[in-house]
């Protein structure tokens, strides 16, 4: 069956069965004993497997498979399938990457009687490439993506601040590839980050709201629905950051959020950014990590009884093709992971795809906790390749360096701050 025809048999059934088309497809086709989906957690440290709808007890906590050490692990890692001999009965175990746009959503795994030649793992690719595109046509219709991403029970306010995310964590296209993690406090505070691309141009965002829990993810959804509704109105940063902090007068209860807002054009180059009261963004850049020193704009709603004069100043921030730029909330800057020096984690995890490295940030910063958090630890991680890369292949995404060539963590970290 063609990639067509895998996509209309499966928009073909209703949204829960979408998976169990796929799989009826390739047991027909390759004489897969068992074939099965298994989604990433919100994590990132583990899988759940859906199996056929009917198996699937949305009731029930999601059974977590951890990653680590695993095959799996290997194959989100390094978007690479993965192919071995395995049983009493010698099946071939076939475990691919399904991804879209270096949006790693999970991976499909089949048992076929032998090792499969070159064809026949070009047509699993094929299908797992095709399935990236059902699963994101169906999730918004169906709670079973959901129920499988949720591997620990979300309070309110966890809920709350996963809605306002992206629906897709990471982008890979021509002249850039960006992701962004989040893990949330002990006691969720409100932390975001956002990101669109629009025809000529792509806009982050990243925020941290002030409190925990319920109170600092209302605050969050004010200003992250404000940033949007201007952004999408065609507003430019400076006026999109006046009606986020306007929200906050209007609608918000005592306290304030910061906020960076940073958009590139991927026609020149050129870089706009405001900063409302953020911790400074970091850029790596020939091995070396720099501080970038912009001027500082109130935070939104800073001072909710006085009148609004707040104005916020576009400023240009340097970056150029080979760059890559992280943005961060001041959980990153944890007092429990003092010992844990965050330019030289950026510049040791330069050879990672922007997905992975901020889920190693995020992890070492947990790590650094002993598992817990006093604050919540967001980060962004942008990679600029500039306007001119505009035929990169954007499908995957993977690690970032070839073997055959030294990897940029052989350099000495250091850090020194940008004042430009």
């Amino acid at each position: 069956m063609t990639l067509a025809g895998m996509l209309e048999a499966a928009e073909a059934a209703a949204p829960v069965e979408s998976l169990d088309v796929v799989a009826r497809i390739l047991k027909e086709r390759l004489g897969a004993s068992s074939v099965s989906f298994l989604i990433i957690d919100f994590t990132g440290s583990s899988v759940v497997r859906l199996g056929a709808a009917g198996s699937v007890k949305t009731g029930e906590p999601a059974q977590r498979i951890p990653v680590r050490g695993t095959p799996y692990d290997d194959v989100i890692r390094s978007q690479r399938p993965s192919v071995e001999q395995t049983g009493a009965a010698e099946l071939a175990r076939i475990i691919v990457p399904v991804t879209n746009r270096g949006d790693a959503i999970g991976l499909l795994e089949l048992f076929l009687p032998a090792a499969p030649n070159p064809e026949v793992m070009r047509e699993i690719g094929e299908s797992a490439h095709a399935l990236a595109y059902i699963i994101i046509a169906n999730r918004s219709f169906t709670d079973v993506y959901q129920w499988g991403r949720r591997t620990v029970p979300l309070s309110l306010a966890a809920e709350i601040q996963h809605r306002l995310l992206p629906a897709s964590l990471a982008c890979e296209a021509a002249q850039f590839a960006v992701a962004g993690a989040l893990e949330p406090a002990d006691h969720v505070g409100g932390d975001t980050f956002d990101y669109v691309i629009d025809r000529d141009t792509v806009q982050l965002s990243v925020t941290d709201a002030m409190g925990h829990d319920v109170g600092a993810a209302l605050l969050a959804t004010l200003v992250v629905g404000a940033l949007r509704r201007a952004r999408r109105a065609g507003a430019g940063l400076d006026e999109q950051a006046r009606q986020a902090d306007q929200a906050m007068r209007d609608h918000g209860r005592q306290g304030y959020v910061t906020g960076q807002l940073l958009r590139i054009s991927l026609l020149d180059g050129t870089t706009e950014f405001v900063n409302a009261g953020h911790p400074w963004p970091l850029r790596l850049r020939d091995g070396e990590v720099r501080e970038i020193v912009p001027k500082i704009d109130p935070p939104f709603g800073l001072g909710l009884r006085a009148a609004p004069t707040n104005t916020y100043r576009v400023q240009s921030l340097d970056l150029r093709p080979g760059d890559r730029l992280v943005m961060l909330t001041d959980g990153m800057l944890e007092r429990n992971a003092q010992n844990l020096h965050l330019p030289d984690l950026i510049v040791h995890t330069r050879a990672l795809h922007p997905r992975e490295a901020a889920r190693t940030l995020i992890g070492a910063i947990l790590d650094a906790g002993h598992g817990h958090l006093d604050d919540d630890a967001t980060v962004m991680c942008l990679d600029w390749h500039g306007p001119r890369n505009t035929h990169r292949v954007a499908a995957t995404g993977a690690d970032l360096t070839d073997a055959s060539e030294p990897a940029e963590t052989t350099r000495t970290p250091t850090m020194t701050p940008d004042v430009r």
